[in-house]
C-alpha cells in the first residue's frame, strides 16, 4: 500500500470516529452497551424506590422495566415513582431468593442497605444508618418461578440484582432464568458486609460457570472510614 492511500485511509477512519460519537461517562457506557445487545426488557431485582427505573429513563432506555421490592415503605414509593409509566411494572411486594417461603427483612435507617441477612461490624463501620428500625416479615419466590409471568421468549432480557449481601441465593433460584436472559448485572462486595455472604470471587465463577463474560466493572461504594472500595456493579453479556 502506498504512502497517499494510507493518508487516504487515516483521514477517512478519523472522520468516521468524529461521526460515531464515543461514549465516555459511565451512563453514557451504560446506554452504549444495552443498546448494542438490544435489551428491552429490564428485570430489577432489588429496586429499593426505583433508582435503576429512573437511570434507564435518563439515559434514554424506553424499553420495558419490572421492578422487584420486599420492603414495605421502599414498595410504597417505587409504585408512586413507576405509576405513570406505561411501561414500568412494579411485582407485588416480595423478597427473591433461592428457594419460595417467608423471611424477616431487616429495615435499616438507610432503606437501600436493608438486607435479609445480618449486617456484620464492617457494614455497621462503612454506612452509618445501617442500624435496624424494624423487623418486616415479606413473601419470598424465586426468578425461575416468576420469569414466564414477565418475559417471553422474544425477549432480550437484562436481570439487574442489587439484594445487599443475598445476590447468590438470587442466582440460586434463577437456574432456568440464566439460561433464557442476554445480560446481567450484579452488585459485589469486595469486602464481605454481612453475615454469610459469599465472596466477590465465589459469585464471579458461578456467573462465569453459566456463560457470561464481563464488560463493565464500575465502583459503587467507597468507604472513607475503613479506606477501601467496597462494592462494584459488575456487568456481563452472554458470550
Amino acid at each position: 500500500m502506498d504512502i497517499e492511500t494510507v493518508k487516504r485511509w487515516y483521514w477517512i477512519r478519523r472522520a468516521a470516529n468524529k461521526l460515531r460519537r464515543r461514549p465516555k461517562e459511565k451512563p453514557e457506557k451504560f446506554a452504549a452497551v444495552l443498546k448494542d445487545h438490544r435489551i428491552d426488557l429490564v428485570l430489577d431485582v432489588g429496586a429499593n424506590v426505583g433508582q435503576t427505573g429512573q437511570l434507564l429513563r435518563e439515559i434514554g432506555y424506553r424499553g420495558r422495566i419490572v421492578s422487584f421490592e420486599p420492603l414495605p415503605s421502599a414498595h410504597a414509593q417505587l409504585e408512586e415513582r413507576a405509576r405513570d409509566d406505561a411501561k414500568w411494572t412494579v411485582a407485588p411486594r416480595t423478597a427473591i431468593g433461592d428457594e419460595p417461603g417467608s423471611a424477616v427483612i431487616h429495615e435499616s435507617e438507610a432503606s437501600d442497605v436493608s438486607s435479609l441477612m445480618d449486617a456484620n461490624a464492617d457494614m455497621y463501620k462503612a454506612f452509618h444508618k445501617t442500624n435496624i428500625v424494624r423487623d418486616v416479615e415479606t413473601p419470598v419466590t424465586t426468578l425461575d418461578r416468576v420469569y414466564d409471568t414477565y418475559a417471553s421468549a422474544k425477549d432480550r432480557v437484562y436481570l439487574k440484582i442489587d439484594t445487599q449481601g443475598f445476590e447468590k441465593k438470587v442466582l440460586l433460584g434463577a437456574e432456568e432464568t440464566l439460561a433464557k436472559i442476554t445480560g446481567l448485572q450484579v452488585e459485589l462486595s469486595l469486602l464481605p458486609l454481612y453475615d454469610g455472604e459469599p465472596s466477590y470471587l465465589e459469585v464471579l465463577t458461578m456467573i462465569h460457570g453459566v456463560g457470561f463474560s464481563p464488560y463493565m466493572m464500575t465502583e459503587t461504594n467507597f468507604s472513607v472510614d475503613l479506606r477501601r472500595q467496597l462494592q462494584i456493579d459488575a456487568i456481563f453479556f452472554r458470550s
